[in-house]
């Protein structure tokens, strides 16, 4: 655990050169119009707010001098703080991390060695929002404290700066290697960091971390558009600060920083490639034509505000997965050592137990990248011997419960991705089979997971037989037929913790009994039966078998009842329950991800109306366009996924069998141009507030009776027509 700072003498001032700019085009209908990317900026939304491209390996934008909860971002609409500008950032995450590579633009001379907690509460500066823009691609503010405007672009892999300072100011820049959006939260923060001067205008660094990614490495070269003067660093524990002078500018100084997990030199070859120009202006018209081409895979018609919704939300799902290799294909495996890809792109940041629901099936329809998302996973399993959990850059973090990578893996072999080894996936994922952590050696050995022997039970085993069914699908897929009648007898232990006394999933103790006392309401985070949630939002938790959910409630009628009660209770939590809780329509929580498929399960149930009048509810009081427009965490995605779906007329209840359950939808009509080159034309006639109910839907003109569509009908393309009326159906 130590820090260098490799400072030679400095060479003589050179001329920056200018090479071409990238071509300029015309982005044709501007989608990005439509976006805000401060919507869940605020409340507990933890958004990433700054320049990036779609699934980019950079993330470039501020962070404030807060930390905590609400800065997993790194930013936070509530605050009016800056410490400089991260070339990495998660999005809408619940704990934080990355944020690191800290550029923070300042003029004078900047007393870094003024006794402070933080060398950044020394140098940051203020700002006014209506100082601030942000659009995909760009962002920009003005700095109060130094009167310097700060504007943000990006390629794939670089982060590009320009920063105005007053022509009468000595002009300096901060490079903060020590602090990141994690660095006061937990474990041990910045283990090693490094700065080398390559010449007058070009560094090279890196920084070492154990924050939530116990080994997260990140390199990065950036080249300045004017020479440095001098240079002066300070050591902050184990984190390297570096201020770099520039004495008095004519211009703004540009500043292009290439990243990389693998090496300085990869991170200068990143550079080279994707941005050899000094093209400002043309960078960030180059973003915006990007961002556009993502956003215009769909393409949608109604009222203004639901479309700034739709495609922030759109938006907000295409941040990550994110780039993880070089553009010579080298990265950095799960088992810490360097590879080169072969035959795939490799990704990083797989927020799985929130993802696998509806942001994973999205892509399945417009995503490209959907074998190259599926090879990273089995990747990162021939790597580290196990399937991944929740994956930060090249880190097992082990978050959450159930095992998600297989659903992810599951549902895009049976919907035939070319470029996926269907054996060896299948290989991959009946691993789960002999697996032993998180009480998965006693859903082998007794059927159940013991509450009394592991926390969060019954959260986890109604997740692994989720991931069990997945498993049964690949197997009948492949004639395995033996292995999947194992894989589909798991799947139905979610039966062992229903209480038909009761009606609720319980915990269950080794001895058989049910724990006692029970409160359906109670949660208590880190030590009850269930994980951010009750036994209220828990019971449902089986869309791979909603008919034997029913059947376990004794048929249909009873199990509409105690749906009903879901949804009239009252919403009052417990003292101590989890801050993940939240969007309430009594018991039913449209803030964490258990809950989203729910409000469907009455159109599986036969009483498609009220999944309408829920669905239209939820539309109403948990997405705006605002700052605290989400209702909980974003999550990668997910959040926003649900929207999508929704808004469009269909959700992925199972997220594996291919099929998308019908609701209400808020769009008039919509375009989606899939991923196999064909189209899908969505028309809801006489749509509006008060016809929100589908009476009738057709597809290329032949009536669906059924409630839900099938991918295969889907990805047929052609047109989708709903026809709306005020009378529930």
């Amino acid at each position: 655990m130590n820090y260098h700072l490799y400072i030679g003498g400095l060479c003589l001032l050179l001329a920056s050169c200018t090479v071409s700019s990238p071509k300029k085009g015309d982005t044709g209908k501007d989608y990005t119009s439509y976006v805000n990317p401060l919507i869940g900026s605020g409340g507990h939304g933890h958004v990433f707010v700054g320049a990036s491209l779609p699934h980019g390996m950079v993330q470039l934008g501020p962070n404030n001098l807060s930390q905590g909860w609400d800065w997993c971002s790194g930013y936070h609409d509530s605050d009016s703080t800056i410490i400089g500008f991260a070339h990495t950032h998660l999005s809408g995450t619940g704990i934080a991390d990355l944020g690191d590579v800290l550029f923070m633009p300042v003029t004078g001379n900047v007393d870094l060695r003024r006794k402070s907690e933080r060398i950044s509460a020394t140098y940051f500066s203020t700002f006014k929002k209506e100082n601030e823009q942000a659009r995909p691609g760009y962002y920009a503010v003005l700095l109060d404290k130094y009167d310097v405007k700060a504007e943000l672009t990006a390629t794939p892999r670089v982060g590009f700066h320009k920063y105005s300072y007053p022509s009468d100011e000595e002009s300096a820049v901060i490079i903060n290697l020590n602090e990141s959006a994690q660095s006061l939260m937990f474990r041990e923060g910045t283990l090693s960091s490094g700065l080398r001067l390559l010449n007058d205008s070009t560094v090279a660094g890196y920084r070492i971390s154990n924050e939530w990614a116990t080994d997260h490495r990140v390199y990065f070269t950036t080249v300045f558009s004017e020479p440095i003067l001098s240079c002066d660093s300070i050591r902050e524990n184990t984190g390297l600060v570096t201020t770099l002078n520039f004495g008095k500018l004519a211009s703004s100084l540009l500043v292009k920083t290439g990243i990389s997990y693998v090496s300085e030199e990869g991170a200068m070859r990143n550079l080279e490639a994707e941005l050899p120009g000094w093209d400002f202006d043309g960078t960030s018209l180059q973003a915006k034509t990007q961002w556009n081409e993502a956003l215009s895979k769909i393409d949608v018609v109604c009222d203004d505000h639901t479309k700034a919704i739709f495609y922030t939300a759109f938006y907000h799902t295409m941040i990550v997965p994110s780039l993880f290799s070089d553009v010579d294909g080298m990265y950095r495996g799960a088992d810490g050592k360097i590879h080169h890809s072969t035959g795939f792109t490799p990704y990083t940041i797989f927020s799985l137990w929130d993802t696998y629901r509806a942001v994973h099936p999205l892509y399945t329809l417009v995503d490209n990248n959907v074998p190259d998302y599926v090879n990273t996973l089995l990747d990162i399993y021939d790597r580290q011997g196990t399937l991944p959990v929740w994956h930060l850059a090249g880190n097992e973090t082990n978050c959450m419960v159930g095992v998600h990578s297989i659903p992810v893996v599951v549902d895009a072999c049976l919907k035939d991705f070319q470029g996926i080894d269907k054996e060896r996936a299948y290989r991959a994922v009946s691993s789960i089979r002999s697996m032993n952590q998180n009480g998965l050696d006693h859903v082998r050995e007794k059927g159940y997971i013991p509450a009394d022997k592991v926390n969060w039970s019954v959260a986890r085993a109604l997740e692994y037989a989720i991931d069990d069914y997945a498993v049964a699908q690949l197997a009948r897929e492949l004639h395995y037929t033996d292995d999947c009648q194992y894989f589909l007898k798991r799947s139905k232990l979610y039966q062992e913790y229903f209480d038909g006394t009761s009606g609720f999933m319980r915990g269950k103790l080794s001895d058989g009994s049910w724990r006692t006392p029970f409160n359906p309401s109670h949660s208590i985070h880190l030590e009850d039966d269930y994980v951010e949630g009750n036994a209220w939002q828990y019971t449902w938790l089986v869309p791979h078998d909603v008919e034997g959910l029913i059947d376990l409630f004794g048929g249909q009628e009873l199990f509409l009842n105690k749906l009903d009660s879901l949804f009239m209770v009252s919403s009052e939590l417990n003292e101590g329950a989890s801050i993940d809780i939240s969007g309430m329509i009594g018991q039913y929580a449209h803030g964490n991800e258990p809950s989203h498929h729910t409000l469907y399960l009455y159109a599986l149930a036969g009483r498609r109306w009220r999944t309408a009048e829920l669905v239209r509810q939820v539309f109403e009081e948990f997405y705006t366009n605002t700052p605290d427009g989400l209702i909980g965490n974003e999550d990668c995605g997910q959040m926003s996924a649900w929207y999508i779906f929704s808004s469009l007329g269909f959700y992925p209840v199972n997220p594996v069998n291919g099929t998308f359950v019908f609701g209400s939808p808020l769009i008039n009509r919509a375009t989606i141009h899939l991923n196999n080159g064909k189209t899908l034309e969505i028309i809801a006639n006489e749509n509006s507030q008060k016809n929100k109910y589908i009476q009738s839907v057709k597809l290329n003109g032949k009536t669906y009776s059924h409630p839900y569509m099938s991918y295969k009908d889907l990805m047929d393309g052609g047109v989708l027509e709903y026809q709306m009326g005020e009378n529930p159906y």
